[in-house]
């Protein structure tokens, strides 16, 4: 079990206490709002969950039914997420409507509001971790989860916030208009990573900043050839597919072009995470002209 599948299992881990701690906040002072917020954080385990099997999935070894290997398991998982955040939103947004027609008071709404604090210091802790190892390791599906679990924070100063003007106010029907315009953000981060993971789906580009470093790279480290043109990437998962057209000299011996690709792999390799590179050998007839030069 590699370290991205350890975070997932641990996200689902404290997802479970998280939620437990807002389903008791949620009993004890029959809010609305309280039990829309726990009722995301079920989703915030199922997803934790899913994100491991996908981590899981995404880590097998190429084979001959997958010869490029198995990345984009990851972007399932997030968009699954996605979907499911919507799932949760539509369900406070029903729970919220029905709460409008009948505003119910709130009981002990302190003590309530202190577990639920409790918990969304767990939960922004854990979403800032998350975040910084999707991003470190290049991990959709971590990323994913952080973004989902940091909704869940948003969420849970919304509701905090809410039932606190209904116990300062005295008016109970605040308690579901909040509940409602929590599950309006929730919908609309959910549309966000079902977007952005559809876009990876798509073979979407490796990131511009990326793009810039590996034209750079193979400027650097082309020493010997004439120029490189028609770079292309994307980006799948934790790996990152590269892919050029490198024009040497019409004289140049096998061995001696092979010797150019091999440098401009290792560089690419070395500097780029989980870089696949493919390089397609021309002749220098092909030159473009406007291609990339290379030192």
């Amino acid at each position: 079990m590699d370290r991205t599948q350890k975070a997932a299992l641990l996200s689902a881990g404290i997802g479970l206490a998280v939620t437990a701690l807002k389903f008791y906040a949620a009993w004890l002072t029959g809010s609305l709002a309280l039990y829309s917020d726990a009722l995301e954080s079920i989703i915030n385990v199922v997803a934790a969950i899913g994100a491991f099997v996908a981590l899981r999935v995404a880590a097998r070894p190429a084979d001959e039914d997958h010869p490029y290997g198995h990345h984009k398991a990851e972007f399932f998982s997030a968009v699954i997420e996605g979907a499911l955040i919507a799932v949760a939103a539509l369900m406070i947004l029903r729970e919220s409507f029905y709460g409008l027609l009948a505003p119910q008071p709130l009981d002990a709404p302190a003590v309530g509001v202190a577990i639920n604090f409790g918990a969304g210091i767990i939960n922004a802790a854990w979403a800032v971790a998350l975040m910084r190892w999707g991003r470190r390791w290049r991990s959709p599906a971590l990323i994913a989860d952080a973004r989902h679990v940091f909704s869940d924070v948003v969420t849970s100063c919304g509701v905090l916030i809410g039932v606190g003007a209904v116990a300062i106010t005295g008016y109970p029907v605040l308690d579901p208009l909040v509940a409602g315009l929590v599950a309006l953000n929730i919908l609309w981060s959910g549309f966000r990573m079902v977007r952005e993971s559809v876009d990876g789906l798509m073979d979407r580009a490796a990131p511009h900043e990326m793009v810039t470093q590996i034209r750079a790279l193979i400027s650097q480290h082309g020493e010997g050839a004439l120029e490189a043109h028609d770079v292309r990437t994307r980006a799948a998962g934790q790996a990152t597919f590269i892919d050029f057209h490198l024009v040497v000299p019409g004289a140049m011996t096998v061995e001696e072009s092979h010797a150019i690709c091999d440098r401009l792999e290792t560089a690419l390799g070395t500097t780029i995470p989980g870089a696949v590179v493919t390089i397609h050998v021309e002749p220098g007839e092909e030159a473009k002209g406007h291609g990339l030069p290379v030192l």
